[in-house]
């Protein structure tokens, strides 16, 4: 396994000391798990797609179109 070093602000360690009796590595090993996994899945999903820089600026134009109107509208 490798070693990792963390900054934190100086309150949260305070915190952490507090609270000694809590494996705070186990937690921060857990936490960044969870979000490598959350990653890997969005990496599944888009390795999938079709959907190009092109679409997103062309569904992007629509959608700030549609805004646009609304507020137009609304006022």
């Amino acid at each position: 396994m490798v070693n990792m070093t963390l900054a934190i602000p100086e309150d949260l360690h305070q915190t952490m000391r507090e609270h000694s009796e809590i494996k705070w590595s186990e937690i921060a090993r857990r936490a960044i798990q969870e979000q490598a996994n959350k990653l890997e899945l969005i990496d599944k999903i888009l390795a999938k797609s079709t959907f190009t820089e092109k679409d997103a600026a062309e569904l992007a134009k629509k959608v700030k179109r549609g805004i646009a109107q609304h507020h137009w509208l609304v006022k």
